[in-house]
């Protein structure tokens, strides 16, 4: 890496300077007034375990733990005023929040630096024979609301709209015998894994438009999911990579396949309207006294059986799980693995445990914490199982078969878009950034992902 510009140097110092003052001011109040610092530590973990507590139960036991969770949670506030010193807190996540701040500048893994940076990939030509299907039902009709078809026809791409009578995977077939060099989907991840696994048969170009719900893949990818209509780039001069696909069966999903709690909400017919609302009505029935691990049987990833979890979550390559920098989203879809998680709960209040241990990042101590890669993986059941497959609620009859395709899928990404996800982009904690942090402010560039 080249030299960097003075104002990433400058970032580093204050990156370290900030860090360092968060360090001492933390030290310096503790040591003065330690009592409001433990105090909102137990508020905190009461919380915790009253939160846990309502989500699975019901009546009027949920109604009086919901309460208390919210006292405890007003308790440290309070607490900070009675002692006098309000700022103290406000001061530490002030010094705290500019630190990160500028250390992803530093290390020019802020957005503004990422869009600027080339696009990670491989330099192609724009599409000769583009298609792009759509589905008009997905994210609420962004397809209608971002004029998707104009924009396509007019930028020389050939537009297909999925219909409510329509197959999608046998309209992407039928789609390819057209000859296309790249085909692209606008809509969900269950969309986007039905097109992409005819691409992959096929060996042509996908293009991923954001014009779904959440989006994973596309943030995955690097897109930016809210400049759907500059999505369409990618059909013009952009870079290409391959990406991981993975199988359920013999059907490919691009982002997870879960089984279990999840699964079983998804299910439900009132999950699409009412997702939270649904999901605190069914979970004292899945975690409460009474209710018991569902019969899903693997083998874990030290070679014994596992005879039972409450959730069992499968993906296309590892997510971040263990820190907030960066959840929910992998570093990268090219690692040619699955990232395994299974959980267990043997009383309902191990629940509280597990949030508590995963808040102070030690969910790998928890005894019922799986957490894994590999590039197979099975499970067994007595019985059909549900599971959620993108998003799509499916039953699958045992048993079910997972495997990695490692590099199965040519993608293209428009030149504008940052190219990294949130947790490859994200800074991690620890030495090999204090190292990046200190090579910066020295004037000597890092790669991103060190």
């Amino acid at each position: 890496m080249g030299l960097v510009p003075a104002s990433r140097r400058i970032s580093a110092v204050v990156a370290f300077a900030a860090a360092g003052g968060a360090i001492v001011f933390a030290i310096v109040e503790l040591a003065r007034r330690p009592l409001p610092l433990l105090a909102t530590i137990a508020c905190i973990a009461v919380a915790i375990a009253f939160g846990s507590f309502a989500i699975t139960r019901t009546g009027a036991r949920r109604a009086i733990a919901l309460v208390a969770t919210i006292l405890a949670l007003l308790a440290p506030i309070l607490l900070t005023f009675a002692f006098g010193d309000a700022l103290a807190p406000l001061v530490f996540v002030a010094l705290e929040v500019i630190a990160f701040g500028a250390a992803r500048h530093a290390l020019g893994r802020d957005i503004a630096s990422l869009k600027a940076g080339p696009t990670p990939g491989v330099e192609v030509g724009p599409a000769e024979r583009p298609i792009l299907i759509m589905n008009p039902k997905s994210g609420g009709g962004k397809v209608e609301r971002f004029g998707l078809v104009e924009e396509a026809r007019r930028r020389g791409i050939d537009p297909i709209v999925l219909e409510p009578e329509d197959d999608l995977s046998r309209l992407a077939e039928d789609a390819v015998a057209r000859g296309p060099d790249v085909i692209g989907m606008a809509g969900g991840d269950g969309s986007q894994a039905l097109v992409a696994a005819v691409a992959m048969r096929y060996d042509v170009a996908h293009v991923c438009i954001p014009a779904g719900t959440r989006n994973h893949l596309a943030m995955d990818l690097g897109l930016d999911r809210d400049d759907v209509v500059g999505a369409l780039d990618a059909f013009g001069p952009s870079v290409e990579r391959r990406i991981d696909l993975a199988l359920i069966g013999d059907r490919v999903f691009v982002n997870n396949a879960t089984m279990g709690l999840y699964a079983k909400i998804v299910q439900s017919p009132e999950y699409r309207e009412q997702k939270a609302r649904t999901a605190l009505e069914m979970l004292p029935e899945m975690l409460g006294p009474d209710a018991a691990p569902f019969d899903l049987r693997f083998t874990g990833p030290d070679g014994k059986e596992v005879p039972s979890a409450h959730l069992i979550m499968v993906c296309n390559d590892r997510y971040e799980l263990g820190r907030p920098e960066g959840f929910g989203s992998r570093r990268g879809i090219d690692g040619g693995t699955l990232g395994i998680v299974a959980a267990r709960f043997e009383r309902s209040n191990d629940v509280g445990r597990f949030v508590q241990m995963y808040v102070a990042r030690k969910a790998g101590r928890f005894p019922g914490w799986l957490e894994w890669t590999d590039t197979r993986f099975e499970v067994h059941s007595d019985g059909p199982v549900e599971v959620g497959i993108d998003g799509e609620a499916m039953v699958l009859d045992p048993p079910i078969h997972f495997r990695s395709l490692p590099g199965a899928l040519r993608v293209r990404i428009p030149h504008h878009a940052p190219g990294y996800s949130p947790a490859a982009s994200t800074p991690r904690p620890g030495l090999a950034t204090i190292t990046a942090l200190a090579q910066t402010a020295r004037g000597r560039g890092v790669a991103i992902g060190t």
